[in-house]
């Protein structure tokens, strides 16, 4: 008796010093099903009902949940007692099949890094903007006078994924095997199925889709970067040489490459839609990046030189392009607890994490949505990152203190995006090319933005439910 007394309250002692616990009514099940359906929905019941940290049960595991934005440094520099990699590793085997070794992700970010930066960056850039102008083209003649309908994620999401498909992983457009169209197909039905695979609730028939469609995935994707033939960036080629020199069999490196066609080109797409539908029912936006956008376009008209290529000043344009992301870039970072932590809080608050738990910050909801932050944080206001002299503005608070993290579309930390430059190089060429060449109008002149997919939250860039009709044709069209 006075030993299950002492384990008793060995037990209710580390509750004390531990973040407020929620179970759920769910035996072992705890609250994945609401944690699924509507994260963000569910994370801000928990918030309203602990506070800024608690720990909940999802499937049998307990997640700590930190929501203030002073702190996410104390687990963001932490990676003695925090691993990124394991839990990485968990989505990997779910998602992709794919198991490779333990420090072959920290060596394939290294290798991206220089693949991402300085004259390799400003070469794929060219590539890129190729490729678009060669697809936009080919959707849209020159000589052709009537509107085009089209949905306007499909529109963005198609063409970005086959540019920078054919930018990173190369390929013929004439040469069926590597089809950027045919990819794109097979991609998007592995796209429709990707927050179920991760969190393992596929039916037995969505099981055998996603089976399916993971198989012509690697098939399609097993040429990128085996030889100079291939068309592969350099960053392909190198990547594939990482994996050979690992001894990473054939099969694991094509099921590589569709885990790198995935985190290259499934954010950059839709955060275009995102950007693009804020613009069109938003005229003031419009018409504000369209004025930005036409005196760059006069001073390449006057010196000949692509500007949008490199690293052109559009501060009207990157306010409009982080306000996008603030409201629909909604990633976790997550971290798996290795090793007993104390948990310093900004405030002074100390809370104990045990080992085997998970850590995750959800930004979205703080810094991002957070009105003390942002004023009306459900709107969008395509000058919230502009100075009144018209520079980037950097200086928001929360509790009269700067914050560090005000936005965090592209992770921090280890969890931070390589591609970052390369991917707002990129919507800034498309959107560009769209608004400037193109007369891009919404179908419907009172139409809304649709409603978010809730089951995307967690993943990086939302998606919509549905879609936002548009219609275009070429500027010069008479």
């Amino acid at each position: 008796f006075i030993y299950l007394f002492a384990i008793y309250l060995f037990i209710y002692f580390r509750s004390k010093r531990e973040p407020p616990v929620d179970k759920g009514m769910i035996p072992w099940l705890g609250h994945a099903l609401e944690f699924g359906k509507d994260a963000s929905k569910f994370i801000n019941r928990m918030k309203v009902k602990h506070g800024d940290i608690f720990t909940v049960r999802v499937v049998g595991r307990y997640v700590t949940v930190l929501l203030d934005p002073h702190s996410y440094d104390t687990v963001l520099e932490d990676s003695g007692s925090l691993d990124f990699a394991r839990y990485a590793q968990v989505l990997m085997e779910r998602i992709f099949r794919l198991q490779l070794p333990h420090n072959q992700l920290a060596k394939s970010k290294e290798m991206m890094k220089r693949h991402f930066a300085g004259m390799n960056l400003a070469a794929l850039n060219s590539t890129m903007s190729r490729n678009l102008h060669a697809l936009l083209k080919a959707k849209a003649h020159r000589n052709q006078k009537d509107w085009k309908e089209e949905g306007l994620f499909d529109f963005s999401y198609s063409l970005l994924f086959k540019a920078g498909y054919l930018t990173l992983f190369g390929g013929e457009q004439n040469n069926n095997r590597t089809d950027p169209s045919t990819v794109y197909e097979e991609y998007k039905k592995f796209d429709g199925l990707l927050t179920k695979m991760a969190r393992s609730t596929l039916k037995p028939e969505e099981k055998k889709t996603a089976q399916s469609v993971q198989k012509k995935l690697w098939e399609l994707l097993a040429p990128a970067g085996l030889t100079d033939e291939s068309g592969s960036s350099p960053w392909v080629h190198a990547y594939r040489r990482l994996l050979q020199e690992d001894g990473t069999d054939e099969e694991m490196q094509n099921r590589a490459m569709l885990m790198q066609l995935w985190s290259t080109q499934g954010n950059v797409g839709p955060a275009a839609f995102w950007l693009l539908g804020y613009l069109l029912t938003n005229p003031e936006a419009l018409v504000a990046v369209r004025r930005e956008f036409s005196q760059i376009s006069q001073m390449e008209t006057t010196t000949g030189t692509p500007l949008m290529d490199s690293q052109v000043n559009t501060p009207v344009f990157d306010s409009a392009l982080e306000e996008a992301l603030r409201l629909t870039a909604a990633p976790f970072i997550t971290r798996e607890v290795v090793r007993e932590k104390i948990l310093y809080m900004a405030d002074g608050r100390q809370y104990l994490l045990r080992k085997g738990d998970r850590v995750c910050l959800f930004p979205y909801i703080s810094p991002q949505m957070d009105p003390e932050i942002f004023h009306e944080p459900q709107k969008y206001k395509y000058d919230r990152f502009l100075k009144q002299d018209g520079s980037a503005k950097k200086d928001f608070y929360k509790g009269g203190r700067r914050l560090k993290y005000y936005t965090m579309p592209w992770g921090a930390g280890t969890n931070g995006c390589v591609g970052k430059q390369f991917a707002i190089n990129t919507i800034r060429q498309f959107v560009y090319m769209v608004l400037t060449n193109y007369d891009l109008e919404l179908c419907d002149p009172n139409a809304q933005m649709p409603e978010i997919n809730a089951s995307r939250y967690g993943f990086g860039m939302l998606q919509p439910e549905g879609d936002l009709p548009v219609r275009y044709k070429p500027r010069n069209a008479h």
